[in-house]
């Protein structure tokens, strides 16, 4: 049976999904065309149903749990892997209270990324979306007064002599004391019980043959990493890719349910009316 799936050329998912894709483990007869896109790409795409398994953030889930089940594997959360807001800036400290006045870019209107900036500055309105990779460019350019950024340019921004406004997966972290849901692998609804259950098996292996082997990848990894080093992609990896990626838990599916319980209450999301989880 063949499948489409999409996710993003960052570390952390050609990580993930290195040893499914390539036939390294047991995909019970699991075949896979591979669409790569970026975050806001793969979530407008889910939002149209087009993939049959895709990577999403957890706010654009919201948009398409009644096409897509979470799965309880593949999903990047963490402790200090929030999107941080930047500014070319040296001196921040009036930036926060002016900042409904700035322009900022942020790397999709659907982010999580952008959810968080919602929720920690709601008069934050005037807004640019761009491509993540884009949005240091744009700090630096002038372009835009504050960057939301996600992903590798964590590790980056410093370098490029930005300064740090705020972490905002910080302010989730203290303001809740859960993980922080960035991006979640679903299946579409349409799928056949039993092979969104096989397709969750077969992401898990994936995972934990990753976990075991750490350079099986290397050179995949690699080749979608654009100039990054092979530090930067492993400090990237161990960022985003956890336990939480293996299977959810308790505490995964705590924190996914928190999001989106107070993202309702916000009005930042509609009301879903679909079970967000694959059932047992």
């Amino acid at each position: 049976m063949k499948l489409t799936i999409g996710f993003s050329p960052c570390p952390n998912d050609t990580f993930i999904f290195d040893a499914l894709i390539h036939h390294k483990i047991d995909t019970g007869g699991l075949d896979f065309e591979v669409f790569y896109d970026d975050v806001e790409t793969l979530n407008q795409k889910a939002f149209r149903g087009e993939l049959d398994i895709t990577k999403l953030s957890y706010h654009a889930f919201a948009y398409a749990a009644d096409k897509y089940v979470l799965l309880d594997a593949g999903s990047a959360l963490g402790f200090g892997v929030g999107p941080m807001l930047i500014t070319k800036q040296g001196d921040v400290s009036n930036l926060q209270s002016n900042i409904s006045n700035l322009k900022i870019g942020i790397p999709g209107k659907y982010t999580t990324a952008n959810f968080l900036l919602s929720l920690a500055y709601p008069d934050a309105t005037n807004k640019q979306e761009l491509v993540f990779s884009d949005i240091e460019h744009a700090v630096l350019d002038g372009r835009v007064d504050i960057g939301l950024i996600i992903h590798e340019n964590r590790f980056t921004y410093q370098d490029k002599g930005l300064h740090k406004v705020m972490d905002l997966g910080d302010y989730w972290e203290k303001r809740t004391g859960c993980a922080i849901p960035l991006g979640g692998i679903v299946a579409n609804r349409n799928l056949p019980l039993d092979v969104q259950h096989k397709i969750n098996r077969v992401i898990r292996r994936s995972v934990e043959f990753a976990f075991a082997n750490p350079k099986s990848g290397l050179e995949y990894i690699r080749s979608h990493a654009q100039e990054m080093s092979e530090e930067v992609m492993y400090k990237h990896i161990a960022l985003y890719v956890n336990e939480f990626s293996v299977d959810l838990g308790v505490e995964g599916k705590k924190a996914v349910k928190l999001l989106f319980d107070t993202a309702l209450e916000k009005g930042i999301i509609p009301q879903i009316s679909e079970s967000l989880f694959l059932n047992a």
